[in-house]
């Protein structure tokens, strides 16, 4: 004979209240992604060696323009360069540290396992990409804008004394100085991007940096022979977003320096079009994170 036991306080026709666990909410993600961002160290490598890279080259060219216009008593208008391109010139190689950073900041996880403690965390999964998008973008726009600040102030006495002062007043000053932290971040979210699509350092590295660095070189070699190829040289991701760095909004020579080549896009054409296309891998980057396991 089997007698049935009856937990004390059980009622029938009671319903079992739903148990819930604790909940994370978009400002306690994007802090838990800044302290994951903050701690490692090749982030504090990376950052550390995008400073030195973009103040380093701006000091030495710098350096270059204003030996050379003493020994030969150039004009300032006759070297090409205005100070904010001296200034801001040392984005062309800090992009590609800040685009390996951009690609570390997803793939770290995948490689370590972490990314499925954070998804458990976050079962929403979204949220969690765009935390660290968002902190990966705010970080960059401030290292890129203090790597800016200190190249003025190392650059400022030798360009002020040989007629370059940068002119924070003129508009075409402060486009390429913003132009500048503006393309820096869209090169991070495309690296970081790239990273949550292929989840592998390595490959992502590799495509990100041949994106941003050989592609635009690909396109001005094979356009040479190849008209179709060569029309489609102002349209590149790089080659677009360095528009906004221009001095002059005037059509200028195609990339292979003749003057029948593509007409460039103007500046802020340019940075949108490189916006655009880092929008349409974040947007590839959400949907495979929602379909796909850890």
């Amino acid at each position: 004979m089997s007698t049935t036991t009856q937990h004390p306080g059980a009622h029938q026709g009671a319903v079992e209240a739903p148990s819930h666990g604790p909940h994370l909410g978009f400002g306690g993600v994007i802090a838990s992604e800044w302290i994951k961002f903050r701690t490692v160290r090749s982030t504090v490598w990376t950052l550390a060696i995008t400073l030195v890279v973009m103040v380093g080259l701006s000091l030495l060219v710098a350096f270059g323009v204003t030996n050379a216009m003493d020994s030969s008593h150039v004009n300032p208008a006759d070297t090409g360069l205005a100070g904010s391109t001296i200034v801001t010139l040392g984005y062309y190689f800090a992009q590609m540290t800040i685009a390996v950073l951009g690609v570390l900041s997803i793939t770290g996880e995948y490689s370590t396992g972490m990314i499925r403690s954070t998804l458990a965390a976050v079962p929403r999964r979204l949220p969690a990409l765009w935390a660290k998008a968002l902190v990966l973008a705010t970080s960059t726009a401030v290292v890129s804008a203090v790597g800016i600040g200190l190249s003025y102030l190392v650059t400022e006495p030798m360009l002020s004394s040989h007629g370059m002062a940068v002119d924070f007043g003129d508009r075409t000053t402060q486009r390429v100085l913003l132009g500048c932290v503006l393309y820096l971040v869209a090169i991070a979210l495309l690296g970081f991007a790239l990273g949550a699509v292929l989840r592998h350092s390595a490959a992502s590295i590799a495509t990100v940096l041949g994106v941003t660095l050989l592609l635009p070189i690909l396109v001005l070699v094979i356009g040479n022979w190849v008209s179709w190829v060569r029309d489609l040289g102002p349209y590149m991701p790089t080659t677009a977003g360095e528009r906004i760095m221009s001095t002059s909004t005037a059509v200028q020579a195609g990339p292979s320096g003749s003057s029948s080549g593509p007409t460039p896009l103007a500046p802020w054409t340019g940075l949108g079009l490189l916006a655009g296309y880092v929008v349409a891998v974040l947007t590839l980057a959400a949907v495979m994170l929602r379909r796909r396991d850890a």
